[in-house]
Parts: C-alpha cells; structure tokens; sequence
C-alpha cells in the first residue's frame, strides 16, 4: 500500500494492523448502507476478495450516479464537468486529486441525500481503497465505471434546457439501461469470473446474459420510481409505448438474470456469489408482480424482503436452486 494511501485513511481515523495494512471495510461498509438499498443487503453475502471488489466498484459507480441525478441542483456543464473528471481520476487514481475534486464537488452540493454527499466527501478513501485492489481486479473496475460515467454524460448532454430527460422508444430506453445497469452486469461478470477455473466453461453463457441481468433490474426500478422520477424530470418510460411492453422486456430480463444465477450455483461457483446474483433477481421479481397489479410506487415490505432472503439462503444450502425459472415449460 503507497503511502499516501494510508496517510489518506489513517487521517480518517481507520485502524492500521501490525502489518501495516489499513483496514477500511468498516469504512466502506458504512458507505454502503448509506447510499445503498438492496445491494447493501446482497453485497454483504459475497465472499472475499470478490465482496471487496464490488464494494469499491458499487460506490464508484454512486459517485457517478450521483453526478447524473443533480440536474436539480447543479447546471448541465457541472454534471458533464464532473463525469469527466471522475473518468479522469480512475484513469490516472490519484489520492490528493481526489482530494481536490471532493472539495470542487462539495463547494456547491449537487444532493440532498445526505449518504451521497458523504461519499463524495470520503471520495479520497474510496480512491483509495480503489488503488489497493489487486491489478486484474482494478483494470476491470476501471474500465467499466468509466464506460458509465462517460456514458452518463452523454445522458445529461441531450437533456433539455429545463434539465429534463425524454426517452421517445424502447431501444432508447434500452441504451439508457445499459449505460446506467448493463454495465454494471457486465463488470460484475468479468469480476465473477477472476480466478475461478470452476466458471470458465460458462462464461460465454454468463457474458451473453450480463448485460439482461443489469437491464433488468434497472426496469423494474424505472416501472416502480416512474411518478416520482417524472415529477422530477426523468421522464424513462416513452410515452408512445404501452407500459405492458416495458413489463414485457422486465420479464424476459429477469428471466435471462434467473438462468444467469442458476448457471453460476450449476457450476459449482460459491454460494455467496449465488446469493448475491439470486438475491436481488428474487427481490425484482416480487417487486414487478406488485407494481404491475398495485401501479407506480408499490413496493414489498420489510418482512417480505426478509422471508425471501431467507427463503433464498435456505434454498442455496440445501442444494436446491436458488430461484425458479419463470419459462412456462418449465415451471412447476
């Protein structure tokens, strides 16, 4: 670990063993809880090094998201000036630029989620940790987040003058999944498969289904947060297109994200990398069911969360698949 990383870390307080090696996952697992709803829950289940990795990789991709979703608060040229920076900076990680950018970022606030602005305050940690991943497994993070943030300054470059966001059709909604969730499946895919003999002959299967896994997700999430998002200027469902078709393509999604899951637990691949895939499709699935029958805002409980996350873990160490296809050949 360079020095100016622990310099970086042990000014924040975080503990530093006789080895030398600064221990921040306290640090990073509090990021994630704050600025994190189902992931914070699924991230956890992985195991090590890959819960690390997706860790750091998650709140880098917050940062960005972040810069995306400030169209309230911060003009368009601050938004496409900030993804750039923050490509720049994973392109050449530095702990003292990102110093600088935290304080550029936080001299006018572009949220009022307070969990978001304490990451972009913690941003040299992150940087950090971020620096300290094994080679293979920051190229991968590197390359992909900053895919995204370029990405998503192409998103905020066609909103209109009043900050607001039209998608006129599915493929444009499509596009915009991908930049913002089927990147992420696609990273998570390249991490999955980091030293693990044990997946290599499925990784053809798993590349062909990242990308509707990360979609997926992204769907069920625009179909349940499209009257909010629109009071907000985020219009992502086209209004030409019968919402039945958006559910349509969520479905099919989810369906590729369950034979996705399915392989990894066929394979052999280890149980938290099953959980953490089969959670968040679980969760997605009873989460369209509700929207499609109860409308925009409908969401599951805490005690529903709980009972499939159990259910789910249940599942997995007793063998059986962790979730079921939905296929009607092939349901029970």
């Amino acid at each position: 670990m360079s020095r100016e990383t622990n310099k970086t870390l042990i000014e924040k307080g975080q503990n530093q063993g006789s080895d030398g090696v600064v221990d921040d996952s306290d640090l990073l697992q509090d990021l994630l809880v704050k600025t994190s709803r189902t992931f914070a829950l699924a991230i956890p289940l992985l195991p090590d090094p890959t819960l690390r990795e997706v860790t750091i990789a998650y709140l880098l991709f917050r940062i960005a998201d972040t810069f995306e979703d400030a169209s309230v608060l911060w003009e368009k040229p601050q938004q496409i000036g900030a993804l750039e920076a923050f490509g720049d900076l994973l392109r050449e990680p530095s702990v003292e630029r990102a110093r600088e950018l935290s304080l550029e970022w936080q001299a006018r606030p572009s949220s009022e989620h307070a969990g978001y602005l304490e990451l972009l305050d913690r941003t040299p940690d992150v940087i950090a940790a971020f620096m300290d991943l094994n080679p293979g497994a920051q190229q991968v993070v590197a390359h992909h987040t900053i895919r995204t943030a370029e990405g998503m300054a192409s998103v905020v470059e066609r909103t209109g003058p009043d900050g607001v966001l039209r998608l006129e059709s599915i493929p444009e909604l499509q596009a915009y999944c991908y930049i913002v969730a089927g990147i992420v499946g696609e990273m998570l895919t390249d991490l999955f498969l980091l030293d693990r003999p044990s997946l290599e002959p499925i990784a053809d299967y798993l590349r062909q289904r990242s990308v509707a896994f990360g979609e997926g997700l992204q769907l069920v999430n625009i179909l349940k947060d499209s009257a909010d998002d629109s009071v907000e200027g985020r219009n992502y469902l086209p209004y030409d297109i019968e919402r039945q078709e958006v559910f349509d393509l969520a479905r099919q999604d989810l369906e590729a994200a369950t034979e996705y899951t399915l392989a990894i637990q066929r394979s052999g691949g280890p149980d938290g990398v099953v959980l953490f895939t089969g959670l968040p499709v679980a969760l997605a699935w009873a989460t369209l069911d509700k929207v499609e029958k109860e409308g925009p805002g409908a969401k599951i409980g805490r005690v529903e969360v709980f009972a499939i996350h159990s259910r789910l873990k249940r599942a997995v160490a007793a063998g059986r698949p962790a979730i079921r296809s939905r296929r009607p050949e092939t349901s029970a």
